[in-house]
């Protein structure tokens, strides 16, 4: 599966646009990484724990992106955005969205 940030693919032509197409997950922030960030935010530096389970989530949320454009019949998904969203004391909705295609390699 190619995923693409670009809105078109060098060497490649689309030949089916077949819509929209998300991946999302929630990351209910753990009691250390809580811990750590507002230690950090005290005395300063990055809150290593915090960092690391954005990342996982980010890549979860590009999985199930790349799951979604697979059950669409999809080669390719382009203009991939990411998005993050505060649910207030619950955690963070982490969304991978972008629009499922199909493509051909031109010569």
């Amino acid at each position: 599966m190619i995923v693409s940030t670009m809105n078109d693919l060098p060497g490649y032509r689309v030949t089916e646009v077949l819509g929209d197409v998300f991946g999302l997950t929630v990351l209910v922030r753990s009691g250390a990484s809580n811990i750590e960030a507002g230690l950090k935010s005290f005395l300063g530096g990055e809150p290593r724990g915090m960092v690391k389970e954005l990342h996982d989530f980010r890549l979860e949320a590009r999985k199930r992106l790349i799951r979604a454009a697979e059950k669409a019949g999809a080669d390719a998904v382009l203009a991939v955005r990411y998005e993050a969203n505060d649910l207030r004391d619950l955690g963070t909705e982490i969304c991978a969205y972008g629009t499922a295609v199909r493509v051909q390699k031109v010569d």
